[in-house]
């Protein structure tokens, strides 16, 4: 799978590494909210690779759902709005949640999370992302925490996907442009 990408933008120690760092820095976020339980909501399946890793990286009680949003449709852009597929399990309003993603690119998944997230009425909510793409932004929209910045190239691996392959890459690398389709 190595000889598919590129390059590797980001190694798996460089990952981990970020990660571990984000845990704590959440973890401090919610000591100064005073609350020692956080719900984390991960949006699947991109992230969750990412959230599973960061949410041992935080030490509070977390609670955990997952939300299924499509738009890619095994392209390399979005080719529809983003379209929610699932349903929170976990009830949210006067909790504090964090929303998790793989990666903000035109910002319209994160958007449209956000505003589904808040008719709940939570106590807070705030955003963390994994790879950051400001390049492609469509929408006004800035995620509370960021892993990394990223260029304008196709990434796959740590659960970022082409056409459903590449997930379990243990770091992200870019994928060949010959073998991007359209």
């Amino acid at each position: 799978m190595l000889r598919d990408l590129s390059e590797i933008l980001l190694t798996e120690e460089q990952i981990q590494a970020r990660v571990q760092e984000l845990g704590t820095t959440i973890t401090q976020a919610c000591e100064d909210l005073q609350t020692e339980e956080l719900t984390v909501i991960c949006v699947t399946s991109g992230s969750i690779l990412f959230t599973a890793d960061l949410i041992r990286q935080i030490q509070l009680h977390v609670r955990l759902d997952c939300i299924q949003v499509s738009s890619y449709q095994n392209k390399t852009h979005a080719v529809t709005e983003p379209q929610i597929l699932s349903k929170l399990k976990l009830d949210i309003p006067g909790r504090h949640v964090l929303l998790v993603d793989d990666i903000l690119d035109t910002g319209k998944t994160l958007k449209a999370l956000m505003k589904l997230l808040n008719k709940e009425n939570p106590a807070s909510l705030r955003t963390c992302v994994l790879l950051n793409k400001q390049e492609r932004r469509e929408v006004d929209i800035t995620a509370d925490l960021i892993g990394f910045e990223i260029p304008n190239e196709f990434v796959v691996g740590y659960g970022l996907d082409f056409a459903e392959r590449y997930r379990n890459l243990p770091y992200i690398g870019i994928l060949k442009k010959e073998l991007q389709g359209s």
